[in-house]
């Protein structure tokens, strides 16, 4: 079953977070998740297999401004390394692409890390029909 995250799945989204390479406590993620709830251009999905949380999906509504066209931006998508390979991305994947139709945008788009562990999900994202197609720069101001 894939659904919207709740206020009860505060642990183990830390969990998972913290799986993609962000150690999270539930405190953070109930913090974070608070101030992402308060904004309705956002959606947080998860994925519940034999009564688990096994996996989640964090997007963001956005719009152009060199175009009229609205796009939804994946800015998580984890899945319970025990239950890897398993579709669940995948599912998660097609519930993201529901959700941007649903809201008229007409791409999806995220980024992920250079880093050597995260080459098997690249190939997971060009499967699904992404492109790798741009240049990410960072700027930290803290």
């Amino acid at each position: 079953m894939i659904r919207p995250a709740t206020s009860d799945d505060m642990v183990k989204l830390a969990y998972l977070i913290g799986e993609l390479g962000y150690p999270t406590t539930e405190e953070e993620m109930k913090h974070r998740m608070e101030k992402i709830n308060s904004s309705p251009e956002y959606k947080t999905l998860v994925k519940e297999k034999d009564g688990k949380l096994v996996g989640m999906i964090g997007m963001i509504l956005g719009y152009h401004y060199e175009n009229n066209d609205n796009y939804v931006r994946i800015v998580a998508l984890v899945v319970d390394s025990d239950y890897r390979n398993q579709g669940i991305g995948e599912q998660l994947m097609d519930e993201a692409e529901k959700w941007a139709k649903q809201n008229e945008a007409t791409k999806l788009v995220l980024n992920s890390g250079n880093r050597r562990e995260r080459h098997t999900a690249h190939r997971f994202y060009i499967r699904r029909g992404f492109e790798a197609k741009a240049t990410g720069f960072y700027k930290r101001l803290i």
